[in-house]
């Protein structure tokens, strides 16, 4: 394996390491929990990061339908916030380790400079194409955003700090 796809994957081990080592030692019930003013919770955290993470391997392997970002779809996601009563934290964890399982996967193996376009979004300017090396980027900042929330509610929960 190049360099690049080797640092590639530990930056991603890493950072999905330090949000999975945020839940450490949590029951069900904690991880539903709300500690702050957000509607946010530790479990709804590691459930919307596992959505993501598999939304862009997906577009990776296949690119995403031409309405993947449309209101109605948007406002369907917000159920990946919502851990519900069947719902386990080892559950979430699971799933969380199987979608990085096939990223990880595809970034070994899949061409890093393979663009593939974006589909429309308020976000994106028309015409704006990613490449899996592109992705890779987004899904470490949005594991590392929310591993920054999930920080601030875990110590808010018991007073707990991923770093020092």
């Amino acid at each position: 394996m190049t360099r690049e796809r080797t640092d590639l994957l530990d930056a991603l081990a890493w950072h999905r390491q330090l949000f999975r080592h945020t839940v450490e030692g949590l029951t069900d019930e904690q991880a539903r929990r709300r500690t702050t003013p957000s509607e946010l919770t530790l479990g709804g955290l590691i459930k919307h990061v596992t959505a993501v993470e598999r939304q862009w391997t997906d577009f990776i392997e296949r690119g995403l339908p031409e309405d993947a970002f449309s209101a109605e779809k948007l406002a369907a996601g917000a159920v990946e916030f919502e851990v519900g009563e069947a719902e386990t934290l080892a559950g979430l964890l699971d799933a969380y380790a199987e979608v990085a399982r096939r990223t990880d996967e595809l970034i070994a193996t899949t061409d890093l400079d393979a663009a593939r376009p974006l589909p429309p979004a308020p976000w994106f300017e028309a015409g704006t194409s990613w490449t899996p090396r592109r992705v890779v980027a987004h899904v470490l900042a949005e594991t590392s955003q929310h591993a920054g929330h999930a920080d601030i509610i875990r110590e808010a929960l018991d007073g707990q700090k991923t770093m020092g």
